[in-house]
């Protein structure tokens, strides 16, 4: 036993030099993964998908060389804003200060603002509509996908003449909701508030709209319409006077101006 036991020893140590001194006929040999895969393991659960798509970034060549930006930041360096998301204090902020940069930068200038939105939190969406009426620079509006609810106040609060809506996106108006639990008197104090909220949005309205056929729509016409959700397509809503125009081709919004 012990004779056979140091043959089988010489013999593996000869094969592993040899081995060594010429790798490629080493054996290719594979493991199977460990821990298994999703696919082999009926147990494991499969990680949730990535929704998230990846930021574009755009490089320019400068006199210093390359500069790299991301996509929103490009667009912001040409006095394009676009608003993509429910209404809420993150966006607020963030729309709020490019619309701030934008002005400094050049308060002549108009600022494109591109609107995408389900609506949200009205004090954030009355946010951005402040900041649009407090700069200088005049905010062109431009709709695409939808704008409802708060994001459809932003689209009517742009520039006259200037409110513009892509040929399939829709608007939807209606009147302002909200939910608060506690005693009674607290309860009271928060309806009046809401039905405040209501009226001033309304005013907010009819300042702008500038429907189609002329005049100007009343309080009490504006707030039974609101009763409830109303979808416009585009043609309805520049008949509304929610918006100015359909952009059925290729325009740049204010891109002569300097």
């Amino acid at each position: 036993m012990e004779l056979l036991s140091r043959s089988i020893l010489r013999t593996t140590r000869s094969r592993l030099r040899h081995l060594h001194k010429h790798p490629h006929l080493r054996p290719i040999s594979t493991l199977p993964p460990f821990p298994p895969t999703n696919r082999d393991h009926p147990f494991r659960s499969h990680p949730p998908p990535s929704s998230a798509l990846p930021l574009p970034f755009v490089t320019e060549i400068t006199s210093g060389g390359y500069q790299v930006s991301d996509i929103f930041s490009r667009l912001l360096k040409e006095r394009i804003i676009y608003l993509n998301s429910e209404v809420d204090d993150t966006t607020s902020a963030s729309i709020v200060a490019q619309l701030l940069f934008s002005e400094a930068e050049n308060p002549q200038k108009p600022i494109n603002l591109y609107i995408n939105s389900p609506g949200g939190s009205v004090t954030a969406g009355l946010a951005i509509y402040d900041t649009m009426q407090y700069i200088q620079a005049p905010v062109h509006t431009i709709c695409l996908g939808q704008a409802a609810s708060m994001g459809s106040l932003l689209l009517c609060g742009g520039a006259k003449g200037q409110r513009s809506c892509l040929p399939h996106a829709r608007i939807m108006v209606h009147q302002v909701s909200g939910g608060y639990s506690g005693q009674a008197s607290d309860i009271a104090i928060h309806a009046k508030e809401i039905l405040r909220v209501r009226e001033q949005l309304n005013k907010i309205y009819q300042v702008h709209l500038t429907p189609k056929e002329g005049g100007e729509k009343s309080l009490e016409e504006i707030a039974r319409v609101m009763e409830r959700d109303f979808f416009m397509s585009a043609e309805e809503a520049m008949d509304w006077g929610i918006i100015d125009r359909v952009m059925k081709g290729k325009e740049r919004e204010g891109g002569d101006e300097k």
